[in-house]
């Protein structure tokens, strides 16, 4: 049986000492396509994609997140049929072999349909389903988990000249009303997350700046999924020439502190470094062992903490 996400979105490690310590889940991304920004035609042949699916999964991807198009600052579209040929052969041959909950990266409503048809159970989409007329409608009728994403333009032209009065405001507004077209729509409150798009239309400071109050995009009452991993504002905060493989300190930087900020998921690349990096924050964050998990962040979801099996 496919597994989904537990209510909070959270999952829980081991305590040095006994009990468990709520950690956000990890999301591994396998990028289907010749242009991503960090790993584009890495896995762009069907076997190549479905063997790094295969390593996230070992290294303790709690799902996965399989996308056909990039998405990176001035890329190039992607044709619907070509999207839904690069994706579903990997998704279909993933959970043919796994339970691992599988989502789709796509602003496309068809791409979405054949993903869930195939065995996804989430869309994740950068436009907040925005992208087309019918992506409301057709998400409350596959049912599935919707991640809605704030980006203010579109990727070709998104990183142009980005401009808020207030970034955080803005951005908390948007997925707060978002959310409420996505109910409207039909799409059931419990399926939806929400993602502030650290990047996407946004100048360093201004990520930096949702960063530092990712609380109050949590405040907002649904499970918060932040993807910072290893992006370029990682180089020019830290002032190097840093590639995109060579961000690591940096991005698992950014994961602590969305963690401890709330955030219920966590999109990375290097998923076993960054479930390490989370264990040890954790134990040293909660030194004492036994008792009860501290509450997770990801809104007002009932609680529902899984163990983690792959400690």
């Amino acid at each position: 049986m496919t597994q989904t996400l537990p209510p909070e979105g959270r999952v829980a490690a081991q305590r040095p000492g006994g009990g468990l310590i709520p950690r956000p889940r990890l999301m591994g991304i396998v990028n289907i396509t010749p242009d991503s920004f960090s790993d584009g035609g890495q896995f762009l042949e069907t076997d190549a994609a479905i063997a790094h699916a295969r390593r996230l999964i070992a290294e303790g991807a709690d799902v996965l997140d399989i996308g056909g198009e990039s998405t990176r600052p001035g890329a190039a579209p992607v044709g619907e049929a070509e999207e839904i040929a690069r994706v579903v052969p990997v998704i279909e041959a993933i959970r043919g072999e796994s339970e691992v909950p599988i989502s789709v990266d796509t602003m496309k409503p068809a791409v979405a349909r054949a993903a869930v048809m195939a065995g996804a159970t989430m869309w994740n989409d950068v436009t907040a389903l925005r992208f087309a007329t019918d992506s409301f409608a057709t998400a409350a009728e596959l049912g599935c988990e919707v991640v809605l994403m704030h980006m203010q333009g579109e990727p070709r032209t998104m990183q142009a000249a980005p401009l808020y009065d207030d970034v955080v405001a803005e951005v908390a507004d948007f997925l707060a009303k978002s959310a409420d077209v996505a109910i409207a729509a039909g799409v059931r409150r419990e399926n939806l997350w929400l993602d502030p798009g650290v990047g996407f239309g946004k100048t360093v400071d201004h990520s930096l700046t949702l960063l530092r109050h990712l609380e109050r995009i949590v405040a907002l009452g649904f499970p918060v999924l932040v993807g910072v991993s290893r992006k370029s504002s990682i180089a020019r905060i830290a002032g190097d020439k840093s590639r995109e493989h060579q961000r690591l300190g940096g991005s698992l930087a950014a994961a602590l502190a969305a963690a401890r900020a709330g955030a219920a998921m966590l999109r990375v690349h290097d998923v076993a470094e960054t479930r390490q990096a989370l264990a040890v924050d954790a134990a040293i964050s909660s030194p004492t062992g036994g008792g009860e998990p501290r509450s997770g962040g990801g809104g007002t979801r009932p609680s529902a903490v899984l163990e983690d099996k792959a400690s």
